[in-house]
């Protein structure tokens, strides 16, 4: 038998509404007061489900379960975010339209062993300084769709709502093995947008500019490459499942050795600090909470609403992911379906 299903208040939906509508306004509108005030936000409507959860459901083990996601969670964000912390790349040579194209398909590639953070933080200063005399938003914008979005959905460590289903009973390679053609054309389709509109940008930079600033020959150098070998224990240690916790002690353990073992002129030269991941913590550790009624509403619920078309979570899930962040839509469609 499989666990009990909960049905909570629909209205207690509100709570993860109001978060998603905060998340996604905050920054826009009141920037000064949310980047002060979020973690007070955020705490306050998790306490609203969590007390829900607790004092009137009595759902102990349901929170528990909720709990023990997000650790996984958040450890391995937080872990890959460290060890590519502790890579320093020195770039070398002229960014030609090629070269920046061949750049960006490999920065897709380690997306998906590095997850999107952490390949976006080890390659984001490298992609500005060998584009520095001719840097424009469409750089900034592509390394965005390819390297920090897209790249990464071929595997559970890339993006971390695939994590979220990995740990819900999605095995590990089904969305390599399933979607693998999709990732295909959408990096031809970015690549070759992105090659055309930087070779009209490369053309009307002078021979003469480019020659003086673009990066000397001699300066394509690896720092901190021992990083690696806690690279490859995180990565193993996504698919030890028991005991509990194991997982994430090894993670942990790799992030704490790599932090420690870096030098902090590595640090130093990629800007490292721990402030984003501290609000990655923060945030989803309110959507977690707050997601609860949510998708256990929609477990319950879905068989009795209409049969949704490919098309309807193709489109709904698109759409809700470029205003939310994408793990909401992913598993509450994920419970509907």
């Amino acid at each position: 038998m499989g666990p009990e299903l909960i049905e909570p208040n629909p209205w207690m939906t509100l709570p993860f509404g109001l978060l998603l509508l905060a998340i996604a306004l905050g920054p826009l509108t009141l920037p000064d007061l949310w980047a002060k005030h979020y973690p007070k936000v955020v705490c306050a409507l998790g306490a609203v489900s969590l007390a829900y959860y607790l004092g009137s459901l009595h759902a102990w083990g349901r929170v528990l379960q909720v709990g023990h996601e997000y650790v996984s969670f958040i450890v391995l964000i937080g872990s890959l975010f460290v060890v590519s912390g502790g890579i320093h790349i020195n770039v070398k040579g002229e960014a030609t339209p090629r070269v920046n194209t061949v750049f960006l398909l490999v920065g897709a590639l380690l997306a998906n062993l590095l997850g999107t953070t952490g390949a976006s933080m080890l390659l984001i200063r490298p992609w500005i300084r060998m584009n520095k005399y001719r840097i424009t938003a469409h750089h900034i914008v592509f390394f965005i769709f390819i390297v920090s979005n897209a790249g990464g959905c071929l595997t559970p460590v890339g993006d971390p709502p695939l994590f979220l289903g990995y740990l819900k009973g999605i095995p590990f390679w089904w969305v390599a093995l399933h979607c693998w053609p999709m990732w295909l054309v959408a990096m031809g389709y970015l690549l070759t947008v992105f090659y055309v509109l930087d070779s009209s940008n490369y053309r009307r930079a002078p021979k003469a500019v480019r020659a003086s600033v673009a990066e000397p020959p001699d300066q394509w150098r690896f720092e901190g490459l021992w990083n690696l070998l806690f690279l490859v224990v995180i990565l193993g240690a996504v698919f030890i499942n028991r005991p509990p916790f194991v997982r994430e002690a090894l993670m942990l353990a790799s992030a704490v050795g790599s932090y420690f073992t870096t030098g902090k002129a590595v640090h130093r030269a990629n800007s490292f600090n721990f402030h984003p991941i501290q609000e990655v913590a923060v945030l989803f550790a309110g959507i977690f909470a707050t997601m609860m009624p949510a998708l256990d509403w929609l477990q319950v619920n879905a068989g009795k609403l209409a049969s949704p078309s490919p098309g309807f979570f193709y489109w709904g899930s698109g759409t809700l992911s470029s205003v939310l962040d994408n793990a909401p839509p992913y598993l509450s469609f994920l419970s509907a379906a």
